[in-house]
């Protein structure tokens, strides 16, 4: 049996981004953008979900994001992941992937025992690629980044298919171990019927204390207990709940990484110029090149 958590992350949709969506600290403004699940995060938790049917054990996923993160959360459960955590609090917000991949390195720790930790190659919003590697170096694990394909795990080494330029190459590593995944790796599985009828209500801390407080019949505590033996119960890590945490090393001031300045690139076409099939139609565009400094 073999124990997997899977780093996913709520994204803005970036079809839509521009300079109009950012704030004067350069980070994003989310709630003018419509969030989906980060399509490489997704093929990343269809991967440890083959894992878990092939060999047993969990599959646990983890989130750093607002509240509302906790939607995508749920289309986890709907797709088989077995325990759900979000991780929120004001002071994670503006985090940088040095930042971030800290926080992530101390929620893996405090969730304890696993031997994968997947992740998507990069999100959408920030296409750096980092947060995967970083997460590795600051857990001390080994990592194969770009995989496409586990081909088989045995005595805790697994074999890995992952892509290179012009091909691919199976390597073999030790657990524990974290696998970044590319796009195109696996197909995700569609969501289970029977699983949606059941983790719709699957409910954060921040939810039920809303629940609660509408209603003066409900004790919080209760509703917890509740949700929590029927497994619906979406874990929420704070700073409080990650004691060991350095706050120094959260949030904007946490982070060296600043945007400045986001705006669009539309690339459009110049005069187009027609060259003859002949001796000097060749030459005038070799001309043409040495002088725009292209060829030389």
């Amino acid at each position: 049996m073999y124990n997997s958590i899977v780093m996913v992350k709520q994204v803005p949709d970036t079809a839509n981004i521009s300079g109009k969506v950012m704030k004067d600290d350069g980070t994003v403004n989310r709630a003018k953008l419509p969030a989906i699940f980060n399509h490489e995060d997704k093929e990343a938790l269809e991967l440890a979900l083959q894992v878990k049917e092939q060999y047993g054990g969990t599959v646990s996923v983890i989130t750093m994001g607002p509240p509302r993160a906790s939607d995508m959360l749920k289309e986890c459960f709907y797709m088989g992941a077995d325990k759900a955590y979000l991780i929120s609090d004001r002071k994670f917000a503006g985090s940088d992937t040095l930042a971030t991949s800290y926080v992530l390195s101390e929620a893996i720790t405090h969730i304890g025992k696993f031997d994968f930790v997947f992740a998507g190659r990069q999100a959408i919003d920030g296409d750096t690629a980092q947060v995967g590697p970083q997460t590795a170096e600051k857990l001390k694990l080994s990592q194969v980044t770009y995989v496409e394909e586990i081909k088989k795990v045995e005595n805790n080494i697994a074999r890995i298919k992952r892509k290179i330029d012009g091909g691919q190459e199976v390597v073999e590593a030790q657990l524990p171990i974290l696998l970044t995944v590319i796009k195109g790796a696996q197909e995700p599985r569609p969501f289970s019927a029977k699983k949606i009828m059941i983790y719709k209500s699957a409910k954060t801390l921040l939810d039920l204390e809303k629940i609660a407080n509408g209603n003066s019949l409900l004790n919080l505590d209760e509703l917890i207990h509740e949700h929590k033996d029927k497994n619906l119960y979406i874990e929420t890590l704070s700073t409080t709940d990650l004691s060991d945490i350095d706050v120094s090393k959260i949030g904007l001031h946490g982070s060296p990484t600043k945007v400045h300045k986001v705006e669009s690139v539309v690339l459009s076409g110049g005069d187009a110029v027609k060259i003859e099939p002949t001796r000097e139609g060749i030459g005038s565009l070799i001309d043409e090149l040495l002088n725009d400094h292209i060829l030389g």
